[in-house]
């Protein structure tokens, strides 16, 4: 019976989100924005990405490309123990 009632839920969509970085910009910086302008986000290449479902953190990942495409290879689930 418990596998039943899982399966009603199994085809929810939730939104699905990646974060690489962020920063604090003085509103002056932004409306200062145009094409071709850099921001600079408080988090270095090498730092994982976070996975968020529902805008909770579930996992760090690392960005890849898929057939040109972006994408993220899971390298640690939140909550986990570290291997």
């Amino acid at each position: 019976m418990e596998e039943k009632a899982l399966d009603i839920v199994l085809d929810v969509k939730v939104k699905v989100t990646v974060q690489l970085g962020s920063c604090l910009l003085p509103m002056r910086d932004v409306l200062e924005l145009s094409p071709g302008s850099v921001v600079q986000l408080m988090q270095h290449a090498s730092d994982p990405v976070g996975l968020y479902v529902n805008d909770k953190l579930v996992a760090y990942g690392e960005v890849v490309v898929v057939e040109d495409n972006f994408g993220i290879k899971i390298t640690e689930l939140v909550g986990s123990p570290k291997g």
